[in-house]
């Protein structure tokens, strides 16, 4: 199959990549400032806020291809603080990457598969775009945007032989965590003094958590199944228990749970 990926540079992307090209895949990755290459993996420069870049990336592939079978949006980035300290210009550009980047891709890559009748669109979300979590609400707001498109995409596509399928990790080991923009004014730390706590115990979660390799592994089976679920929840137990019972829970009683959790 020929595959799309975007944001191969490392974490998510670069393991997926990996691991699709090793399963036999035609892997094309987009990269803003990728330094060290996977062989078999054909890399594109382009950024997903650039419309240019994206609309020359799809052309590449189809040049080249004829076709794309799966497009597997991951290219995201994450800006954490407390929500009133988050500049509006942090929310744009939290929503024009993780969003819009998808958006953009997905304004090429439907038309091509809906002239195909076939193909698949996996999308990257996260346990953050189906919980509100405190000092991450930039993060969660444009992964819940996420959930809300595909869903609708989805059922817009169901009769072009078009797949659309929503991944929501959870903890995961990768350099998202260093690379993670957080508001760091010492006003935020008078203002919320739980916060830099709050922050730690997020980074430790995420430090400690599963492997990359690991959700790589889920998407090699995700891209070959010939109906896959509509959402898959790739996380620890208590992390997908929290997803579980968040629709049960009165919402006052659910937000007490959170609020422990993060020692608010």
């Amino acid at each position: 199959m020929v595959i799309l990926i975007t944001g191969i540079t490392s974490g998510f992307g670069r393991s997926m990549a990996e691991r699709l090209c090793a399963d036999g895949h035609k892997v094309y990755g987009t990269h803003r400032k990728a330094s060290e290459f996977i062989p078999g993996v054909t890399y594109i420069k382009a950024d997903a806020t650039v419309e240019a870049d994206v609309e020359a990336a799809v052309k590449q592939v189809m040049d080249a291809e004829g076709r794309i079978d799966v497009f597997i949006n991951n290219a995201g980035m994450g800006i954490g603080g407390p929500l009133e300290f988050c500049s509006l210009e942090d929310a744009q550009r939290q929503m024009d990457v993780n969003w819009m980047g998808m958006v953009r891709f997905l304004h090429y890559v439907v038309p091509i598969m809906r002239e195909q009748k076939a193909g698949k669109i996996i999308c990257i979300s996260s346990i953050g775009g189906l919980l509100g979590l405190p000092y991450q609400g930039l993060y969660s707001a444009s992964k819940f945007a996420i959930e809300g498109y595909c869903e609708a995409l989805r059922l817009e596509l169901q009769h072009f032989g078009i797949k659309v399928v929503v991944v929501a990790p959870g903890d995961f080991s990768t350099g998202f965590t260093a690379e993670r923009k957080s508001v760091s004014s010492p006003k935020v730390h008078e203002v919320y003094p739980k916060y830099a706590a709050s922050l730690a115990g997020i980074e430790k979660d995420e430090k400690s958590g599963l492997k990359p390799e690991f959700l790589a592994a889920k998407m090699s089976k995700i891209v070959t199944k010939k109906n896959p679920r509509y959402h898959y929840i790739i996380s620890t137990f208590l992390q997908k228990l929290s997803v579980i019972i968040k629709p049960i829970l009165p919402p006052s009683v659910f937000a007490k749970i959170i609020s422990l959790y993060y020692g608010l």
